[in-house]
């Protein structure tokens, strides 16, 4: 592995102010907070009742106050006539047959009336308003979900690696607000957007941007990079920011297996080793691969699992179980389920098992 050096073509600072010093209306396209996707004709929809329904209440107000207005011709207003004046006034048409003459049905159609005027406006509007609001709302966006998340998970890297881990964890129950994905380029983030993630754009070397990732509060970070000295860099700024958090990082080399766990990660997978024993085993008996591939996959078949040991199972052998179980994880050490230790469950054990997966 070469000497560690900037990483993700990102340059030093060199003073600059840190991301999580900005206001969050600076964060906007940096920081972004999925949306809720609606139909178009749902949206449209809305509008045109939203629309009517200040129509409407225009009519009424003018209606009951109609003793307060007359037309060109000195007649009564009928409802017809509250309508049409309605219309034209929201619109601002103003024709001007029909108009307020008493003080308190002017002073109801200015504080009415007007206001009901310009929501009538940013309904007929509202896509362009909706562009123009765009920042306003993501930055008010950005501000809850700073001040909210908690026990999330970083995943850096949106490429293969890291799009199929989130898949898995998609697939085992986690929901997608829990997950945030810090990248570089802009077309991968896109994509994990329109997947309902929260992304950040940024080299996740840097300690701020790790940082408005949330990463000081995250409950795991799961590092998927392209380099293996970039893994080990971000390995260590992410566990200087989070002392308890689960770092999970992949590598491409085992020889660097040593440098990520000097580093502060917790579990190192080695892409290329993994991928070279299955193409191997594939030679021979392709059915295990298979196998594998089946146990990996969370949404149908097999599935590894974790599970507290329950309270009838204490004292008792992990291989008399219903279950099959592979391994049992005591004070944070995976013990094989044939090693003598594991003879005699204990109260806070936690079982590695195979489980069916209902589709």
């Amino acid at each position: 592995m070469g000497p560690v050096g900037p990483v993700f073509g990102e340059r030093p600072s060199f003073g600059l102010p840190r991301l999580t010093d900005r206001p969050d209306y600076r964060l906007v396209g940096i920081l972004r907070i999925p949306e809720i996707q609606i139909s178009p004709w749902v949206s449209l929809t809305r509008r045109v009742l939203f629309a009517v329904g200040l129509l409407v209440a225009a009519t009424l107000v003018v209606y009951f106050g109609r003793d307060g207005y007359h037309d060109t011709q000195g007649d009564d207003l009928s409802l017809l006539d509250a309508a049409y004046y309605s219309t034209v006034s929201l619109s601002t048409t103003g024709y001007g047959d029909i108009t307020p003459f008493t003080p308190q049905a002017r002073l109801i159609n200015t504080v009415v009336i007007t206001p009901l005027r310009i929501l009538f406006l940013i309904v007929l509007v509202g896509t362009t308003l909706q562009v123009l609001t765009e920042r306003s709302r993501q930055a008010f966006k950005i501000q809850r979900w700073r001040h909210r998340v908690r026990n999330h998970t970083v995943v850096v890297g949106y490429g293969t690696k890291g799009r199929t881990a989130i898949d898995a964890m998609l697939g085992d129950g986690v929901p997608a607000q829990d997950i945030v994905v810090v990248d570089t380029d802009h077309a991968v983030l896109e994509a994990a957007a329109n997947a309902g993630l929260v992304t950040v754009h940024g080299s996740a070397a840097r300690s701020d941007v790790l940082r408005l990732a949330g990463a000081q509060h995250a409950a795991a970070v799961v590092v998927a990079a392209n380099r293996d000295d970039t893994a080990v860099l971000i390995t260590l700024t992410a566990r200087e920011l989070n002392a308890k958090a689960k770092i999970i990082a992949s590598i491409r080399e085992s020889e660097n297996t040593h440098l990520l766990r000097q580093s502060g990660a917790d579990s190192v997978v080695v892409s290329s080793e993994t991928a070279g024993r299955l193409l191997g085993i594939a030679t021979t008996t392709p059915s295990v691969v298979d196998m594998i591939e089946d146990l990996l996959t969370p949404e149908a078949g097999f599935a590894i699992a974790e599970r507290e040991v329950g309270p009838d199972e204490v004292g008792g052998s992990p291989r008399h179980l219903r279950d099959i179980v592979l391994g049992v994880v005591r004070g944070g050490t995976l013990i094989r389920v044939d090693e003598p230790a594991v003879d005699a469950l204990e109260a806070h054990d936690k079982l590695l098992y195979i489980r069916r997966v209902q589709k």
